[in-house]
């Protein structure tokens, strides 16, 4: 029997991985947390095998998160399961310590086989991004311009990239409109851009968005 902890702000999506993994994991045991809070009161309650993580969680980022749990259980698997393609966050997961990165479009079998690799401490990814990684073509991003941004600057410049408004984003990530202009102000400045339209081609130069 497993312990695992799903950390997803939206409540169908927690609903459909417990019923999923129930079936590939018999007799498995599951906790739920809509945001870092619950997240931590989840985690210090109890002994988890495994957690799958959601990058966009209201108010802390689950990256920050993810941070935050390495330091305290350095050895609990994590398992990163986002909305976002792999092409923008997977590399910055594994950096913060995830052993894999999914995107939620993936089949349910592949997503059991995630499961299963890094509770044996092997770590995930796709096919096509362990090419990418192989070949050398995600390269060292630290020099990289955009990875000065924090976690949470780094997922408006992404959903600006995609074409969403500060709205739209606010709404997602449960922030004020404010917060996310204060953000984005912080993405221009720190890569010396002058507006959004700059941004979506500072994206799609640097392969950030597809």
């Amino acid at each position: 029997m497993i312990r695992v902890l799903i950390v997803d702000d939206h409540a169908i999506v927690r609903r459909g991985l417990r019923e999923l993994l129930a079936d590939e994991f018999q007799g498995a045991e599951f906790g739920e947390a809509s945001d870092a809070r619950q997240a931590w009161e989840e985690l210090r309650a109890k002994k988890w095998d495994v957690a799958l993580l959601d990058i966009a969680l209201p108010g802390k980022s689950g990256l920050d998160l993810l941070k935050e749990m390495k330091v305290q259980w350095p050895n609990l698997p994590v398992l990163v399961l986002s909305a976002h393609p792999e092409d923008q966050f997977a590399v910055r997961a594994l950096k913060a310590g995830a052993g894999g990165y999914m995107t939620k479009e993936c089949a349910p079998e592949e997503l059991a086989k995630a499961i299963r690799r890094v509770l044996a401490g092997g770590r995930y990814v796709s096919a096509a991004l362990g090419e990418k990684l192989a070949m050398g073509v995600a390269k060292d991003l630290s020099c990289m311009p955009h990875e000065t941004l924090s976690d949470r600057e780094y997922e408006v410049m992404s959903c600006i990239a995609s074409g969403k408004s500060v709205k739209e984003i606010a709404e997602e990530l449960s922030l004020s409109a404010k917060t996310i202009s204060t953000y984005r102000a912080r993405v221009l400045a720190k890569l010396g851009l002058k507006n959004s339209a700059e941004i979506v081609q500072h994206a799609v130069r640097n392969g950030l968005v597809i």
